[in-house]
């Protein structure tokens, strides 16, 4: 069982130190679809995912993200591609 928990405390701390190394990207919350654990947000380019500047929808990496923000809140948040669907990996008010 120690064993377990040193893994997965492990593969959560590479988790938060690969999210510390993305980029924040400038944006704006269009809706919340908590249910669905999806964001739309009108944003500047994402640097890492070669994508311009538009609106569209991200699913959330964490569900819980989407608690703190509510459509018109401009935000900074990070997104990279997890299992194939660009994804929130990070969200904060500005």
């Amino acid at each position: 069982m120690l064993a377990f928990i040193t893994i997965a405390a492990s593969a959560f701390a590479t988790v938060v130190a690969w999210a510390a190394d993305l980029p924040m990207i400038n944006g704006e919350v269009k809706k919340v679809d908590e249910s669905a654990g999806k964001v739309t947000i009108k944003h500047d380019a994402i640097t890492n995912l070669d994508m311009g500047a538009m609106t569209m929808v991200f699913k959330a990496n964490d569900p819980s993200l989407l608690k703190s923000v509510k459509p018109g809140d401009k935000i900074k948040f990070s997104a990279d591609k997890v299992n194939g669907q660009i994804t929130v990996m990070a969200i904060e008010k500005k």
